[in-house]
């Protein structure tokens, strides 16, 4: 995959453009846009996603930011197998049925746009018990995260910031390298840099490169 090097705050620039030009150009009868910023917590995907959610409110767009971390199962389901347990960590920490039903249902053509920001976070073991958030007509939902590719989830644009394995290791907090090989898996599964419509290398933060805007009338991200 080539790549070109660019800087933050023209990245986020150009995926603003791209995420204006697909509300523009959506066919499939939605009111709203549904964006992915995927990527380990060392790439920080919430960064990105504050800056495009920024970028798109002064382009006119409302937006609403959800933290895929802010959705987790109960700690007796994460937990099952242990503290540590990598594929748990996969396949187990994140409520992807409450995203569907408590996030992208109230997108889907002809929902009410009324989004529940957050479910229950790793702070406490309880539901957060926040209340709904009316997105308007012609909003953006940005979803920020580990793992948000690959589970079918209707993202009109994905973006994944991507690290070399070394990169990801020297990144990770030694307390928190149990969870490397669930993003091995991810990159053997769902092969996130050729799935996502864009892929930015993010191994240097001072320095990130990506590979351009995906082609005009490319399929949307699964």
């Amino acid at each position: 995959m080539r790549l070109e090097a660019i800087t933050w705050e023209r990245l986020t620039e150009q995926l603003a453009g791209l995420v204006e030009e697909r509300a523009a150009g959506s066919g499939d009868g939605g009111e709203w846009r549904r964006v992915a910023v995927d990527g380990a917590p060392p790439a920080r995907p919430g960064v990105l996603a504050g800056r495009l959610s920024e970028a798109l409110r002064l382009r006119g767009l409302p937006t609403l930011v959800v933290d895929a971390d802010s959705f987790l199962r109960a700690d007796s389901l994460r937990f099952e197998f242990g503290k540590q347990d990598p594929d748990a960590y996969y396949d187990l920490w994140h409520d992807t049925g409450a995203l569907w039903r408590e996030v992208f249902g109230p997108l889907d053509p002809g929902g009410d746009g009324r989004v529940l920001p957050d479910l229950r976070t790793s702070s406490a073991d309880r539901p957060t018990r926040s209340a709904r958030v009316q997105l308007p007509p012609g909003g953006v939902m940005l979803l920020h995260g580990p793992f948000l590719l690959g589970r079918w989830f209707p993202f009109d644009l994905s973006v994944h910031l991507g690290l070399s394995g070394g990169a990801l290791e020297r990144q990770t907090p030694a307390d928190e390298r149990w969870k490397l090989p669930a993003f091995a898996r991810y990159e053997e599964e769902v092969a996130p840099r050729e799935t996502a419509d864009v892929f930015v290398r993010a191994d240097k933060p001072e320095h990130p490169a990506w590979n351009g805007p995906p082609r005009h009338g490319s399929s949307l991200t699964d």
